[in-house]
């Protein structure tokens, strides 16, 4: 897979909008959701050009027709420590301009002060049940892949809410099953959910992909057979 920037050293700063590198997304299930990205270093000038430190959330939906590659993503918002905007709203209308017309589908972005709280989840690493608790969050701790295109391995913790009655060994099995796997975080769990989805083929599912930080963003996709989710933009510590 060929990228502009993941990878590669990037001797001269770019500048707007065209740093930005889309990759056509594979759809592998009919399913709902966002992939909402977290970036934890934002800082732009004010009115008054003094510099503001701020978390940005970034809303993609599914349905996109293109994700944006990680690297490019963050050479374009650290190019934004040394742009004035008259206030909040100014801003993140500018980046979600850019990300639309990129992604071609419509941004959402707004400023976190606080995450949404971890919900009461089955910690599938340690149970000793046999199957999992029909409507009950399942939670899987230390999910891995790799990078396509770097090879270096990702982190998360993977939550699944569903009524079906699945066997808590098949689960594990699948879920560890990626840790060689060379895909995307979006890919992981578009894959994560149509498997699901086949074996249990009239169940509603919704699988909630948390990848831990890198370079200061973190990317959390959610695939669900509902339009209405149940897991948002949470953080397992809060932090």
């Amino acid at each position: 897979m060929k990228t502009k920037h993941l990878g590669k050293n990037n001797s001269k700063p770019a500048i707007g909008y065209k740093i930005l590198d889309p990759i056509e997304r594979i759809r592998s299930s009919e399913s709902f959701g966002y992939d909402f990205w977290n970036a934890y270093e934002f800082s732009y000038l004010d009115v008054n050009k003094q510099p503001t430190l701020k978390v940005l959330e970034i809303k993609i939906p599914a349905s996109s027709k293109f994700i944006i590659e990680s690297k490019s993503l963050k050479l374009y918002l650290n190019s934004f420590y040394k742009k004035t905007f008259l206030s909040d709203r100014h801003v993140l209308t500018k980046i979600a301009k850019d990300l639309s017309k990129v992604s071609s589908s419509r941004i959402e972005l707004k400023f976190v002060k606080k995450f949404q709280v971890e919900p009461s989840s089955l910690n599938l690493n340690t149970t000793t049940r046999k199957y999992t608790k029909k409507n009950h969050p399942v939670c899987f701790d230390g999910f891995r892949s790799i990078c396509p295109v770097t090879s270096q391995p990702d982190f998360a913790k993977i939550y699944i809410l569903t009524p079906a009655k699945i066997e808590t060994k098949w689960l594990r099995k699948l879920l560890s099953s990626f840790k060689e796997s060379g895909e995307f975080h979006e890919q992981c769990i578009e894959n994560i959910f149509s498997k699901l989805s086949k074996n249990f083929p009239n169940e509603n599912i919704e699988v909630c992909g948390r990848f831990l930080r890198r370079g200061g963003i973190d990317i959390n996709p959610i695939r669900s057979s509902k339009k209405t989710l149940f897991f948002k933009n949470f953080r397992a510590f809060n932090q």
